[in-house]
């Protein structure tokens, strides 16, 4: 099973040290010999199975939890906050086996599994420190007949359904504000990248978080659980990071109930390199803004529009950059691509490329995939893309720039708000005053500027349009899993 050991036109193969490592973090799960099969990308092999659960395990997960969480919101904030400190240096002490496992089961590369891991902490640490510090206010009413308290509690059980494109740093987003705020969660991975997730949630558990509090549910019929666990009256709350048209249905549920959501959907962001860029500051931006994670993230630079004067020199140096990477198992020594989740991300990205071909485009680089087992897509370019292309027109999710030309600066506006979603953005120029005025009109809840990683621990995450609902993040993201309450006092006149 294991690939060509060679940098260029062939692959990379895993490091056996590293597989071992990644192996030996799935031994300590204790996973059962059948049930829903977990593949690494790299190379088709099987790895693990979990439990493929069904509604009455579902709601069974649901009874547990609800019970526990009375108990978890009776603690005091410093008492959640010591046990979400003590998560955070379990999972920070774990950095490498985590990075191994997201390797392993989602095929990103190791530099980038650390990053992910760095990230995924940072929200345990962050909301750990923002349990102690819960909003409130005490004002007097304007006739002073009375005095305003207001309160934040929890808003109850939580349903967590995390992607599998981060698969500890969406749980962490999720599960970390949820503890905070004293809320008991109900989590549910992608069944494609299931293993992290456990192994996060065992080490909650052996950071004195209650076992009951964090209840993980792995099914193969995600439409049946969504439907048994949404409409049941214990639960007050769900958080999707997914498709818009799975988010719809999901709002279709949680209507039944009045469910408080949080909706982390589609994307289809703008990347807009002006003139007077820094060109290589906008190389390096726009590398990282389309190529991390493979191209699999929902803020990945899906447009990417660069003005007539500096369009030449950035394609040139772009497209030299993007052949010289080299692809192959995440857990490879010297990779920089790894592998994309699975064999229909591959037909896509093919299905992408011929569409804009046939349309016009320009391909520069890339646009192939490999002869090999496993799910490979080399790092493409395609200049001069027809705006009704495919790759202009759907979320790409791999590694393929799809660059448009432009000349002004209202025709890029225009061209970079005409799409439903609006979750991110981004704008290279060294204008302040252009930068700003143009990230002021982009219809986006995300922007990146002169920089193409913009997501942030202690930033509120989150889109417009059709790009979703709520914030992941921040202190904004607390308040996702907390109920505003409002005590009118009474105040008698004396005197």
């Amino acid at each position: 099973m294991n690939l060509t050991a060679t940098v260029g036109t062939e692959l990379i193969e895993a490091d056996p040290k590293a597989l071992a490592l990644a192996d030996a973090v799935i031994d300590t799960l204790h996973l059962p010999s059948d049930g829903i099969p977990v593949h690494d990308p790299a190379t088709g092999q099987l790895i693990a199975h979990v439990p493929d659960l069904g509604s009455d395990d579902a709601l069974h997960a649901v009874a547990c939890a609800d019970q526990a969480g009375h108990a978890w919101a009776g603690r005091t904030p410093r008492q959640r906050a010591d046990a979400l400190h003590a998560w955070y240096q379990l999972l920070v002490q774990n950095t490498e086996e985590i990075a191994h496992l997201i390797s392993r089961e989602m095929g990103k590369t190791l530099a980038e599994s650390r990053g992910e891991v760095k990230y995924g902490t940072d929200f345990v640490r962050w909301y750990a420190e923002e349990a102690v510090r819960p909003s409130g206010d005490y004002r007097p009413a304007p006739d002073g007949a009375a005095d305003i308290l207001t309160r934040r509690s929890p808003v109850g059980l939580a349903v967590l359904i995390t992607p599998w494109n981060f698969p500890l740093a969406m749980a962490t987003r999720k599960i970390a504000p949820a503890l905070a705020a004293g809320c008991p969660v109900v989590v549910k991975p992608a069944t494609a990248t299931p293993l992290t997730t456990y192994f996060a949630v065992q080490l909650a558990v052996q950071a004195g978080i209650p076992a009951e509090l964090i209840q993980v549910v792995t099914t193969s019929d995600s439409g049946a659980f969504s439907r048994s666990v949404l409409t049941d009256e214990r639960v007050r709350k769900v958080s999707f990071t997914g498709s818009t048209p799975v988010g719809k249905q999901l709002l279709e549920l949680a209507a039944k109930n009045v469910l408080r959501t949080s909706m982390e959907l589609g994307g289809n962001a703008p990347l807009i390199v002006f003139d007077d860029a820094d060109l290589e500051r906008a190389l390096e931006g726009t590398f990282a803004a389309k190529l991390r994670n493979g191209g699999q993230s929902c803020i990945g630079a899906n447009r990417i529009y660069v003005q007539d004067g500096i369009a030449d020199r950035f394609v040139s140096e772009l497209t030299a950059r993007f052949a010289r990477v080299p692809v192959g198992s995440g857990l490879g020594a010297h990779t920089a691509l790894g592998a994309l989740i699975d064999h229909r991300a591959v037909t896509q990205m093919h299905a992408l490329t011929e569409d804009a071909l046939a349309r016009g485009a320009e391909l520069l680089t890339g646009g192939h995939g490999y002869d090999s087992l496993g799910n490979f897509y080399a790092p493409t370019v395609l200049d001069r893309v027809h705006p009704e292309s495919r790759v202009v027109r759907e979320e790409i999710f791999g590694p393929i720039a799809a660059i448009q030309r432009f000349s002004t600066q209202a025709e890029v506006i225009s061209l970079a708000n005409d799409t439903e979603f609006g979750l991110a953005g981004y704008v290279f120029s060294q204008d302040l005053d252009r930068a700003l005025n143009v990230a002021d009109r982009l219809q986006t809840g995300i922007l990146g500027i002169n920089q193409g990683v913009p997501s942030n621990a202690a930033a509120p995450f989150g889109g417009v349009k059709q790009s979703g609902l709520g914030r992941e993040g921040g202190a904004e993201g607390l308040e996702e899993y907390q109920n505003v309450r409002f005590y009118n006092i009474s105040r008698r006149t004396t005197g």
